[in-house]
């Protein structure tokens, strides 16, 4: 799928890199997803990785370096290591990657795994894209510019906002598993909420983004796992935070806004 910019004229020369970067990678994914011959190994950490999460972050890193050299990339798979074997970690810009946030569900056959792509500059996540082309769908934003997501059902890009629950009562929460949360805090949000449910991975936050659910956490992640979340979440009108409330960046708790310091509450809280 390729993105209509939804933002004009105006469009940023990085966000169309960055879209046409996750056109390469749909295709890579989609060719692997659902393989007969699909190979799988587990990485020192225990989790899977396929040869499809490695080709995609070797050809965007490829993308990367021949057009933009004096940006920097980090990636799941690689690190910050480039191809030419220097470590280019002093760039004031940076390509965040996670080539299938899902591998999991890649691996069994299940849609719900996206590409990640985010650019940084200093500490500022400046733009965020992610691809999920199994469910036929990709959400988008760049600072300043807003959110924006496009389906199936989408004839134009659809632009994003978040709900506007103000009451725990009444919220939706999606979470990924129960592996790390602090001790009862996900049976306090369960009994506060209306309503729970597992969509897991990226899809949880960006359905916060999306209005379709209002309060998102996952408690154990890593950079690439959240940066290209960031601006989405935020453009629509959320926020996004660590477990602590800090900057995400080992763990992620998306809300509407509204909810966001009561969800905190539940985290910190004890029995």
């Amino acid at each position: 799928m390729t993105s209509d910019s939804s933002f004009g004229n105006g469009l940023d020369a990085d966000l169309a890199f960055a879209l046409r970067l996750a056109d390469t990678a749909d295709t890579i994914t989609m060719r692997g997803f659902r393989s007969a011959d699909l190979v799988v190994r587990t990485k020192p950490d225990l989790t899977p990785v396929t040869e499809i999460d490695q080709a995609v972050e070797r050809q965007l890193r490829e993308i990367v370096e021949t057009e933009h050299p004096d940006d920097s990339i980090l990636g799941e798979e690689y690190g910050a290591e480039r191809r030419d074997g220097a470590s280019h970690t002093a760039a004031t810009r940076r390509w965040i990657i996670d080539p299938i946030d899902g591998t999991k569900n890649f691996v069994r056959g299940v849609p719900v795994w996206a590409t990640l792509i985010a650019l940084a500059s200093e500490d500022d996540i400046m733009l965020g894209v992610v691809s999920a082309p199994a469910l036929g769908r990709r959400w988008w934003a760049a600072t300043g510019h807003g959110a924006f997501s496009q389906g199936p059902e989408d004839a134009q890009p659809r632009r994003l906002t978040v709900s506007g629950v103000r009451d725990l009562v009444d919220a939706s929460v999606s979470f990924s598993d129960p592996t790390g949360w602090p001790a009862g805090s996900l049976d306090r949000l369960h009994e506060a909420t209306w309503r729970m449910r597992a969509y897991g991975d990226f899809w949880s936050h960006l359905l916060v983004a999306e209005g379709a659910v209002d309060i998102a956490g996952e408690p154990e992640l890593n950079l690439w796992d959240i940066a290209a979340l960031v601006p989405i979440v935020t453009e629509a009108g959320g926020r996004i935070t660590s477990y602590t409330g800090g900057v995400p960046l080992d763990s992620a708790l998306t809300t509407n806004g509204h909810l966001h310091d009561d969800a905190l509450g539940m985290l910190s809280a004890t029995d």
